[in-house]
């Protein structure tokens, strides 16, 4: 017997024992195409096949490409706050050198190798009048960024959260790169320093370095989960760490070397750098995106509403507190550091530029270290406890350094900061998380205008807190640093305490 028999659809084939029926031919023309293995770069190649009308998939339909490794927001910032690394110092840097040559005074700003065998011209009068034009002009220039920028990142800040981040970014790269050309036509054309005030307005009405900080946190913000915010949200200051180590480094060197100019010039290639790979590399974050006005006082009631709406008292409340405690780290974060070469330069420390320049490194180191720790000890332990042993490092290393006489004194106070930068993460990752998605533009908005206020206060309080305690303690500011930050650690264990309280009443409740 044949193993087939019959023809055309009553074929029938041997399977199994039994005599089956054979499917029907498909016709050639509506034939499915043959499932082929092609090698890995041929794959790569191949055109994606078309997406099922029913086929779940991302918004917009059709499946996704094979995911690949995007661009990440964190060279935004590294890049921006390098250029912000270099260009700080180096303003007020050339306001000394600038003004006392106006003056007739050739001392510099930085000419000094040792801190207490060079108060020889500590009594010049025409030394005292540079520092205090340089340190009026100093004051002025950062006022005026400070408060058109206090407008503009409350305005960019929720306008971020309709249209996306991308323009919040590109935005101030580019006026961080006009800042710089303004400040490169003043000293190619000896004109009067009141222009770097012009510059300073211009930077900030385009959003200025705090608005790439604001949108970088809220972009992370974006794109992570709750469980990994925190470790993401690190990753980011390490990123600040890193770009200031890297740009103190080069910007004392090279412009002993060199001079203003070509720092200033690399400031502005690395702003316009920043706006490029705003613009052409990076992916937006924002999935549901949406035109929205630009100059309406609506951006700014959606700041307010984030702590002042009814509704949710108790998030609003965290909200807050957890507001009141950033503001409080970081006030004494940058007011120590405003001390630190101080505090150096005289005696008993008497350090010199080398010393000085490995002290600032070790700070710098803080911000890896703390990421590092931050990593590890999110393994056995909730955020909030991290945090705590983030203060408890900081207030540790605060009072020895305050007690230091010595070099290998001073030394082990910055050894002990080692997990010190850890509480601003967790803070940030929890104030994102007790908003919407839809405003974390506006929340981390509000959060820049802290910092920038951190750094007002910071600069106010210890640079006067310092001359006033040299004759009982010269390094009362640190100590009383290290009272402060009590206040902070209270709050965040007083509001993780308070957390876990309504969880037994409401099962109490239920029974």
């Amino acid at each position: 017997m044949d193993a087939a028999s019959g023809g055309g659809s009553g074929r029938r084939a041997w399977r199994g024992g039994i005599w089956q029926p054979r499917p029907p031919a498909v016709p050639s023309g509506r034939s499915l195409p043959p499932l082929r293995l092609l090698p890995l770069r041929a794959a790569r190649r191949a055109p994606p096949a078309p997406a099922m009308a029913d086929s779940p998939g991302p918004a917009g339909g059709g499946w996704a490409r094979c995911p690949r490794a995007s661009p990440t927001v964190e060279p935004v910032l590294f890049l921006g706050t390098v250029a912000l690394g270099l260009q700080a110092p180096l303003c007020t840097q050339y306001l000394w050198d600038r003004l006392g040559a106006e003056l007739g005074y050739n001392g510099s700003a930085a000419s000094g190798s040792a801190g207490c065998g060079n108060a020889s011209g500590a009594g010049d009068p025409r030394q005292q009048e540079v520092e205090t034009l340089a340190s009026h002009w100093n004051l002025y220039i950062n006022l005026a960024g400070f408060f058109v920028g206090l407008f503009s990142v409350t305005l960019f800040g929720p306008w971020s959260d309709s249209v996306g981040r991308r323009p919040a970014l590109i935005l101030p790269a580019v006026g961080m790169a006009l800042q710089a050309a303004i400040y490169l036509l003043v000293m190619y054309l000896r004109l009067h320093v009141g222009y770097f005030l012009l510059g300073r307005i211009l930077c900030g009405l385009m959003g200025d370095y705090n608005l790439i900080l604001a949108s970088c946190f809220a972009y992370v913000a974006d794109i992570s989960d709750q469980r990994s915010r925190t470790f993401r949200v690190a990753i980011l200051e390490a990123c600040l760490g890193v770009a200031g180590m890297l740009a103190s480094i080069i910007g004392g060197q090279w412009r002993k070397a060199q001079g203003y100019i070509n720092p200033f010039w690399l400031v502005f290639a690395v702003s316009l750098a920043t706006a490029l790979y705003a613009a052409l590399c990076l992916q937006e974050s924002v999935k549901e995106r949406k035109p929205a006005k630009l100059f309406t006082l609506s951006h700014y009631v959606s700041v307010y509403r984030l702590y002042a709406a009814p509704g949710y008292q108790r998030s609003r409340q965290k909200l807050a507190l957890y507001s009141l405690t950033f503001f409080l780290i970081v006030t004494i974060h940058f007011g120590a550091k405003d001390v630190f070469v101080l505090y150096e330069l005289s005696s008993p420390l008497c350090w010199g530029s080398d010393l000085i320049g490995y002290g600032s490194a070790a700070s710098y180191l803080t911000y890896l270290s703390s990421l590092a720790g931050l990593r590890a000890l999110q393994l056995c332990l909730e955020d909030t406890w991290v945090a705590e042993l983030g203060l408890l490092s900081n207030i540790s290393g605060l009072v020895v350094i305050s007690l230091a006489s010595t070099t290998p004194l001073m030394f082990t106070g910055y050894g002990i900061l080692f997990l010190s930068m850890a509480a601003t993460p967790v803070i940030r990752a929890k104030l994102s998380k007790l908003v919407d998605v839809k405003d974390q533009g506006a929340l981390f908005a509000s959060v820049a205008c802290v910092e920038g206020l951190c750094s007002l206060v910071a600069t106010g309080v210890f640079n006067a807190l310092y001359p006033a305690s040299l004759h009982f303690l010269k390094g009362f500011p640190f100590l009383f640093g290290a009272i402060i930050l009590l206040v902070p650690a209270a709050l965040i264990g007083w509001i993780e305490i308070s957390d876990t309280t309504p969880e037994y009443g409401h099962f109490t409740d239920a029974s």
